[in-house]
C-alpha cells in the first residue's frame, strides 16, 4: 500500500477508523470523511500521531454534493485516489409495521444510495490506477433480519450493486471488493434508528464477545491486496451465508426468528 491513496466514509469510529489505522500502517496515504467536525478532526489528529499521512473532510454520504466534494478534495490533497471505502452506514431496529417510512428513506440514503454517489465520483481516478472499490456490507445483505428490515434492503441493494460493478469492470482491470462482516464490536448498533427515527443508544448485543473493529480492518486489507472479490467474516456469519442457501426457507427463517427474539429488548415477537 506504500503511497497508495485510500478514501475511507465514516471514518470516525468503528470499521472506518480501524480500516483508516491499519491502511495507513500500511503504507497508504488516507483521507477520512465524517460528519462530526469534532470526532473528524480528534480522528486526523490521532492518525498523525501514528504517523500516518491523513486528510480529514467533513461530509454527507447522504448527500450528493459531498460525495463529489470529498473525492475532489482527497485527488486535490493527493494527486490520485487508489482505494474507495464505502464504509458509512445506519442501522435500525424496529419492526417494519411500526416503523417510521423516512427510517427507510434515510437508511438507503446513506447505505446504499452514499455507495452509489463516492463510487459515480472516484470511479474515474480508481479506474486510472487500476485499484479498488471496497462496500462494507453485512450477512444482512444475504440473509433478511428480522427487526432490520431497511438496513437489510440497503444491504441487499449494495450488493447487487457492488456485483454488477464488478461484473462492468472486469475488462477495465479495477478490483471491487463486498465485505460482509458478522456482528463486530462497533458503534453502530448503538446509533441504530428505532422505529420513530431516534438512537436506540444502547446495544442489545454483547459486545465483548464479537470481533473487533482492528481484526475485520486487518482482514480487510488482505483482501484489497490479494484482490478478492468477496470478503464474509465470522464463524456465525459464514454459517448464516451457508445456511441461507441450503435449507429450505421456512426452517430458515424459524432459526433467524428465533436467535432474533433473544435479543435484550427485542422488537421481534
Amino acid at each position: 500500500m506504500q503511497q497508495q491513496v485510500v478514501l475511507i466514509t465514516g471514518g470516525t469510529s468503528g470499521i472506518g477508523q480501524a480500516c483508516a489505522q491499519v491502511f495507513g500502517q500500511a503504507g497508504a496515504r488516507v483521507a477520512i470523511t465524517g460528519r462530526d467536525e469534532a470526532r473528524l478532526q480528534a480522528t486526523l489528529a490521532d492518525l498523525k500521531a501514528r504517523g500516518i499521512e491523513a486528510q480529514a473532510i467533513r461530509a454527507d454520504v447522504g448527500e450528493e454534493a459531498d460525495c463529489r466534494r470529498a473525492v475532489e478534495e482527497t485527488v486535490q490533497a493527493f494527486g490520485r485516489l487508489d482505494v474507495l471505502i464505502n464504509n458509512a452506514g445506519i442501522s435500525m431496529r424496529a419492526l417494519f409495521a411500526e416503523a417510521s417510512l423516512d427510517v427507510m428513506r434515510r437508511l438507503m440514503q446513506t447505505n446504499f444510495f452514499g455507495t452509489v454517489y463516492m463510487t459515480k465520483y472516484a470511479l474515474p481516478h480508481v479506474t486510472a490506477a487500476r485499484g479498488s472499490i471496497v462496500g462494507i456490507s453485512s450477512i444482512a445483505g444475504y440473509r433478511g433480519l428480522p427487526g432490520r428490515t431497511g438496513y437489510s434492503a440497503s444491504k441487499f441493494a449494495m450488493n447487487g450493486f457492488l456485483e454488477t460493478l464488478r461484473t462492468e469492470l472486469q475488462p477495465q482491470g479495477v478490483h471491487v471488493l463486498t465485505a460482509c462482516p458478522g456482528f463486530t464490536a462497533s458503534n453502530i448498533r448503538n446509533t441504530a434508528l428505532a422505529a420513530d427515527g431516534s438512537q436506540q443508544g444502547e446495544s442489545p448485543r454483547d459486545e465483548s464477545s464479537m470481533m473487533s473493529s482492528a481484526e475485520v480492518a486487518r482482514h480487510i486489507l488482505h483482501a484489497v491486496q490479494q484482490r478478492r472479490p468477496t470478503l464474509v467474516l465470522t464463524g456465525k456469519g459464514k454459517l448464516t451465508v451457508f445456511l441461507n442457501k441450503w435449507l429450505p426457507a421456512g426452517i430458515m427463517d424459524r432459526l433467524v426468528l428465533n436467535e432474533f427474539k433473544k435479543e435484550k429488548d427485542s422488537p421481534v415477537r
